[in-house]
C-alpha cells in the first residue's frame, strides 16, 4: 500500500495557520487575565468579610494567626493563605472598599473612607487587570493614590513584571515621564504631540554603567549598547533598535548617527545624539539636520515624522528652549544620570568620610 501523497495547499494556507496561532494566543491570554481576575475578586471578598467580622465582633489581629492555621489544616493543598496574605487581603479590602466585587450589603462601605478620589482612580475593571504580586508592592510603596494609578496603567500599557514595576518604583520613574524640553507642540498635530511628549523622560538614568568620571561619548554608547536590554527598559516600551554609528552618506560625506531606533508605538524613527557635558545650541542644528536625512533616505510614506532626542549630563532648558524653537523638526533634549541620587532623608544618616575616620582611629 503506497502513501497517499499529501493534498496540495493554497496559499492562504500560511494566512489560515497566522490566524488560528494568534487565536489561540489571544485565548490563552484571556484565560490568564480571568484567572487573575477571579484571584483578585477572591482576595478582596475574603478581606471584606474580615473586616466585616471585626467591626461586628470587635475582634482584633489576632484572628488572622487563627485563621492562617486553621486553613491550613482544612484546606492544605491551597496556597496563598499564610498569615501575611491574609493581612495583605484585609489591607487591600480597607485600600479599595467601594469595589462592587460582590453584593454591596456585604461591602459595608464607610462613608468616611477616602471612596470619591479612589473610585475615580480605581475602577474595578483596572484593578482585576493588576496582578495580586503588583498590587502588594503598590500598596507597600506607593501611598499616593494618583502616582499608583500611574504605576497601575504603566503595568498595563508596558507589561511590567512584578522586579520590573519594583525598579521603576524605586527610580521613581513617574516623576520623569513627560518632562524632556521640546517643540513637539509646535511641530507636531495634536494629539501626536502629546503621546510623543509622554514617551520621553528627564533625566534618563543609567546607573547600570560603571564609567569614570572622564569617560568619552563612545565609551558611554559602547556601554548603553552592551547593557541594550536595560537600555530599552530605561528608554520605555515601543523602542526597536536599528543601529549604533548608523551610517548616513550625504553630499559625498559620511555622518554616523550615534544611535538609531524604531518606535513600534509611535510608528516612526528616533534619533538620539549622546553628548558629554552641558548642552550647546549648536547642538539643535546637528539633530535636525540627521532627522530631515533619515526622513528622506530611511522612512516609509506610512510613518510619522522622525523625532530627535538629544542626552546631555547638564541640559539648560533656556538654551534649549531657544534652540529648538527655530528647528523644523521635532526634537526634544534630556539629560542622563550615571547614579542616582540619595533620597535626602536617607543621604543625611550616612555618615561623612571624616566621621568614619574618627571612629577608626578610636577603634585603633
Amino acid at each position: 500500500m503506497t502513501d497517499q501523497p499529501a493534498p496540495l495547499v493554497s496559499a492562504d494556507y500560511a494566512s489560515l495557520l497566522g490566524d488560528i496561532k494568534q487565536r489561540v494566543r489571544h485565548g490563552q491570554t484571556r484565560a490568564v487575565l480571568a484567572v487573575n481576575a477571579e484571584l483578585i475578586r477572591l482576595y478582596w471578598d475574603i478581606g471584606a468579610l474580615i473586616h466585616a467580622r471585626q467591626q461586628q465582633e470587635g475582634w482584633g489581629a489576632g484572628v488572622i494567626p487563627r485563621l492562617a492555621r486553621d486553613l491550613h489544616n482544612e484546606l492544605p493543598e491551597e496556597k496563598g493563605f499564610s498569615e501575611r496574605n491574609i493581612k495583605r487581603m484585609l489591607a487591600f479590602y480597607r485600600e479599595y472598599p467601594y469595589l462592587e466585587f460582590v453584593p454591596q450589603a456585604v461591602a459595608q462601605i464607610d462613608p468616611g473612607e477616602k471612596v470619591p478620589q479612589a473610585a475615580a482612580l480605581f475602577p474595578a475593571d483596572l484593578v482585576q487587570s493588576i496582578p495580586w504580586g503588583h498590587h502588594t508592592e503598590l500598596m507597600a510603596k506607593v501611598k499616593d493614590l494618583p502616582t499608583r494609578h500611574w504605576y497601575m496603567q504603566a503595568c498595563l500599557a508596558n507589561g511590567w513584571s512584578r522586579n520590573i514595576l519594583v525598579m521603576q518604583i524605586e527610580v521613581a520613574a513617574h516623576q520623569r515621564q513627560g518632562r524632556a524640553t521640546t517643540n513637539f507642540d509646535r511641530r507636531l498635530p495634536l494629539p501626536d504631540s502629546d503621546l510623543v511628549q509622554q514617551t520621553l523622560k528627564d533625566p534618563y538614568l543609567f546607573d547600570f554603567l560603571t564609567l569614570e568620571s572622564g569617560f568619552h561619548e563612545r565609551e558611554l554608547e559602547t556601554g548603553l549598547i552592551a547593557h541594550l536590554e536595560k537600555f530599552l527598559l530605561e528608554l520605555g516600551q515601543g523602542f526597536a533598535f536599528v543601529g549604533r554609528q548608523y551610517h548616513l552618506d550625504v553630499g559625498d560625506q559620511d555622518f554616523y548617527v550615534d544611535l538609531l531606533f524604531y518606535h513600534l508605538k509611535l510608528r516612526c524613527y528616533v534619533v538620539i545624539d549622546l553628548k558629554r557635558g552641558d548642552f550647546k545650541p549648536e547642538y539643535a542644528g546637528k539633530m535636525n539636520f540627521y532627522c530631515s536625512v533619515v526622513d528622506d533616505r530611511l522612512r516609509h510614506e506610512s510613518d510619522r515624522p522622525t523625532i530627535g532626542l538629544i542626552l546631555c549630563q547638564q541640559p539648560n532648558r533656556v538654551l534649549a528652549e531657544y534652540a529648538l524653537r527655530g528647528m523644523d523638526k521635532p526634537i526634544g533634549v534630556s539629560s542622563f544620570e550615571l547614579t542616582r541620587a540619595l533620597p535626602e532623608s536617607l543621604e543625611s544618616s550616612l555618615p561623612t568620610i571624616e566621621e568614619i575616620e574618627r571612629e577608626l582611629e578610636g577603634d585603633a
